[in-house]
């Protein structure tokens, strides 16, 4: 956007008493910002203004905040982000169809056509490591066929959405709950430019701003609202990431979830949305079933529609077999295996060693290992 435009912009969304939706609807009647501000008193009146609201448009923005507002503007030129408007055309159509879209979105990295045919997924920030696991899997399957994966670029369920994506060299969307120009959280910085490179990084919040907890639900509905349908990964009773499934279900959208141990608290959420009706997903095909004919011809034929699954055959040798039987999609320690094997240290270390490297199993933080 225009350096120019923009501060008309910032400028009349500084106003006090004018949200959103007021915003939108003023740029609408007259046209664009400029106009606005400029509109006689009388004009404003008959647009739905109080004569409070027309007075404080008129007068504008007080020198302080004119003086923040040029600094996010050299701030958002310095960046090179890109602002979108909703009545510009790259603006997401899904996005603007919403109840309550942001009037003005932050872009780092690119916004493509084939993001129309995207799938949130989100989940909790203390998640099991099945969960984090079957979580990359199924959005590394769903990039691979040609769906961009949305997410927050929070720990847990959302950073594993975000690098099965990648994995998948597919496309990828991050929403922040803070100003562009920062990373939260500051570990996923790495990750963050990844996303940059094969996707885009979205804020609606104003350069600066910082990641406040009451962003996060206003966040939450761009995530499903950029969406087809809303996977929840793995979430707790208590998760952000259910605010997200009840938006989606108020947008109109599919949701679905991966059920999880009853045993794990880290799963009551997401498995009582099952309970509720969401729809149990188990791999990537589950939900290209159902996000499929939501698309027009033209996009159905740019995705794949069959997402064939990597076997690996069994692999050989006694004792390679024997390890690998036991394991399964519950973390075991190495010492657990070698008590249940029989096998010596040194053998399970060989033979785990091996299976990993053929693909066959995982390791897990503190020398834990699943079957892949």
């Amino acid at each position: 956007m225009d350096p120019v435009q923009l501060v008309s912009w910032l400028s009349l969304q500084a106003i006090e008493g004018i949200g959103d939706r007021t915003l939108v609807r003023l740029v609408q009647a007259f046209g664009d910002p400029q106009a606005v501000s400029a509109a006689p008193a009388g004009e404003l009146l008959r647009a739905g203004c109080s004569a409070e609201l027309a007075e404080r448009i008129r007068r504008g923005p007080d020198a302080t905040v004119r003086q923040q507002i040029d600094r996010q503007v050299r701030a958002v030129e310095r960046s090179k982000i890109d602002v979108l408007t909703i009545f510009d055309p790259r603006y997401p159509g899904r996005l603007r169809a919403i109840p309550d879209p942001p009037p003005l979105l932050y872009v780092s990295g690119s916004l493509e056509k084939q993001d129309d045919a995207a799938v949130a997924i989100v989940g909790g920030r203390r998640a099991t490591h099945t969960g984090r696991l079957v979580t990359e899997d199924i959005a590394r399957d769903l990039a691979a066929a040609g769906v961009t994966i949305v997410s927050g670029l929070a720990r847990g369920i959302d950073a594993a959405a975000h690098r099965g994506a990648l994995a998948g060299k597919g496309r990828t969307i991050a929403v922040l709950g803070c100003g562009i120009d920062r990373t939260y959280p500051p570990e996923h910085h790495a990750l963050r430019r990844s996303i940059e490179a094969h996707g885009a990084v979205l804020s609606e919040l104003p350069i600066g701003a910082s990641p406040q907890s009451h962003h996060f639900p206003r966040r939450n509905r761009i995530i499903s609202g950029l969406a087809l349908g809303v996977l929840v990964g793995e979430a707790a009773v208590d998760s952000g990431s259910l605010i997200t499934a009840k938006l989606a279900l108020d947008q109109g959208r599919e949701v679905f979830a991966v059920p999880g141990s009853v045993k794990e608290a880290a799963c009551r959420g997401s498995n009582g949305l099952i309970k509720e009706g969401a729809k149990l997903v188990e791999r990537a095909q589950d939900i290209l079933d159902e996000i499929l004919p939501q698309l027009d011809a033209r996009m159905r034929a740019a995705l794949s529609t069959g997402v064939a699954p990597v076997v690996n055959a069994p692999p050989s040798g006694k004792e390679a077999t024997l390890v690998y039987e036991l394991l399964s999609s519950d973390a075991q320690s190495v010492d657990a295996v070698i008590a249940r094997t029989g096998l010596s240290a040194a053998q399970v270390a060989a033979v785990l060693l091996s299976l990993e490297l053929s693909g066959h199993v995982r390791q897990l933080p503190g020398q834990h290992y699943i079957r892949a």
